[in-house]
Parts: C-alpha cells; structure tokens; sequence
C-alpha cells in the first residue's frame, strides 16, 4: 500500500510517497480501504516534529478516514466485509489501508456520501465529548465557538443548534460568517474587525456565553472569562497562538466558572471508544436524519498532502479539506 510519510520533519513539502506491505487486522479489527482522510490541525504539528501518533498506530498523520471495510478479523461484531465506515484513529490515515479496532467504527449513512464522511468522526468526537460530555450544554444556554468556519466549528454550530442551544461564532471572513448562518449561527462576530467580548455581551443582554470552544488559547483566555456567563465553562482544544495564557483569578471565582484543557488524540482507546459509543447513541441519528452534515471545503489528491497542509495553515478553507487516495 501507499502512505504519506515524513521522514524529516518540517515544512508542507516534507512529505514522501512510501511503500509498505499490506496491514493485516487483529482480533477485535477491520482492514478499511480509504476513500478518504481528514485533515487536521494535530497532522501538521505531527509533520512538524511535535504531535507524534498515539502508541500502537502508524507513524503517518491521519486521525480520521472513511471506506469500506476490506478484511475482519475474529470478534468483530456485527461488521462485514463491504460495509461502508468512518473511523477515528490515532494515526495512519493519510494511506490507501488502515487497521482500526471495531470500537472505533462508525456506520456511515446511505445518506451520506461515503467520501465525505471522513470529514466527520474527528469533528464529531471532539464536540460531543467536550461540548457535551464535559461542558454539559444544555437546550436554552449560549455556546460560543471560535472560528466557527472551522471543521470543528461547522459541527459545533450544527450539533448545538439541533439540540436546542443558541450559537454564537467568530470567524475571519464575511464568507466564512455566512456559512456559519447557513448552518444556524445567530450570533456573528468577525473577530478582525470586532471585539468578540463587547459583541457578545451586547448580543446576549450582558449575560454572555455558558460554554465557550477555544483553540486559540493565549490572550483569549482572558477574554473569554470576561465574555463567559456565571457558572459558565471553558473548553480548551488548541493553543493556536502559541502564547501563555494570563487570566484574572478574582473574575474566574466571581462567576464561578471552569476552565478545562482537553486533545482527543492522545486519549486512550478505551476512552475513544467511550466517545465513539455515545457519539453512535447521541450524535449519528443526527447524521442519519440530516441535521448534522458534513461541510466539505475540497477534496485533494493524497499526493497532493502539501497543498492540503498550506490551505489549512492559511486559514483558506471552510468546513474539511480531504484527501483522496
């Protein structure tokens, strides 16, 4: 089979076109043959030399695919060869192959092009079990997302507005807000230009938001206790700034608030397929009946992986970019 390595660390361009056997599933496992893979922020700090892929999974980026399965090995359920699935991983995806335990499977809708659900389980993963699982959104309260053109972003609105809460975003373009509305977002905030506490507060009669999604980290951590309702909670996927974060300790005991750090990757896999499990259960009749779809910026070749990584390090896209054995 073909994967995408990166023998040297470093830029878009680092990748190399290799060449390995054919994996071969375990007890407890299925051969999927890509359709295609997420791309995601967690793949190009792994190209960079600093996100490395969870033990037991192949040195290659991919955190998320979508296929058919190609071979099972013993006590694998009720899966068959010929089902069409997306499934979270903890590394391997950018490949024409990949070995994934049953537990991390999902079942990919007739409804749903099969392609297209590799845009899925990462994004899907993340929302439910931060925004919900952990932070506890309930119908009725404000979720804030940063960069809701985002692939998390897209989902988040999605997911949030189909069970009852009202989503407010920010995001760098016009293009990307209007997106954002398609998709449900009543509160648009383009952060170059607006200041997303003051709006925010304006939007929501001073009240602010009851669970705030940042991946930016740095300076908005501040910022986001100062937007953030009483009792209101802080889910941190990302530190995109790079930056330290200095926060007011006397704001954060006077609305009782909770700040909660979190990356899906480097979970075990029994706490991923916890996830996968309540995602099945809570998240995929959302999927199957359409309130929650994929948003799909482009599908790119798989050799063409470094145009991928430069169009997401750019911030060019909205939704998922793919890429396509």
């Amino acid at each position: 089979m073909r994967a995408m390595t990166v023998p040297l660390s470093g830029s878009a361009q680092a990748f190399t076109l290799s060449e390995f056997p054919d994996p071969v599933p375990g007890p407890g496992e299925v051969l999927i043959e890509v359709a295609a893979a997420g791309v995601n922020r967690a793949d190009v700090a792994q190209r960079q030399g600093t996100y490395a892929s969870a033990p037991g999974w192949p040195e290659w980026p991919g955190l998320e695919v979508s296929g058919t399965i190609a071979a099972v090995a013993g006590q694998v359920g009720d899966w068959r060869v010929g089902d069409r699935v997306c499934a979270l991983l903890g590394g391997g995806g950018y490949a024409d192959l990949v070995v994934v335990p049953t537990t991390h499977l999902l079942r990919v809708p007739e409804s749903v092009d099969l392609v297209d659900a590799a845009g899925l389980p990462e994004t899907v993963c993340t929302v439910w079990s931060n925004v919900f699982m952990t932070a506890g959104l309930k119908a009725g309260e404000t979720l804030l997302v940063h960069g809701g053109g985002s692939g998390i972003g897209t989902t988040a609105i999605q997911l949030a507005r189909a069970l009852g809460s009202l989503v407010a975003v920010t995001a760098g373009s016009q293009r990307k807000l209007d997106v954002c509305r398609e998709l449900g977002a009543e509160i648009l905030i383009n952060y170059p230009e607006q200041d997303y506490v003051t709006e925010l507060l304006r939007a929501t009669d001073g009240r602010g938001a009851d669970v705030i999604l940042d991946h930016i980290g740095g300076d908005y951590l501040d910022r986001d206790l100062q937007a953030l309702a009483p009792h209101g909670r802080i889910i941190m996927i990302g530190n995109q700034s790079g930056q330290q974060a200095t926060i007011s300790i006397g704001r954060l005991m006077r609305k009782w608030a909770t700040i909660h750090g979190s990356t899906l990757r480097a979970r075990s896999d029994e706490e991923k397929s916890e996830i996968v499990a309540s995602v099945a259960a809570n998240v995929w009749p959302l999927v199957e009946n359409g309130q929650v779809t994929p948003v799909i910026d482009e599908r790119i070749p798989l050799t063409e992986v470094a145009r991928a990584h430069e169009k997401l390090e750019a911030s060019e896209h909205v939704g998922k970019i793919l890429l396509v054995p």
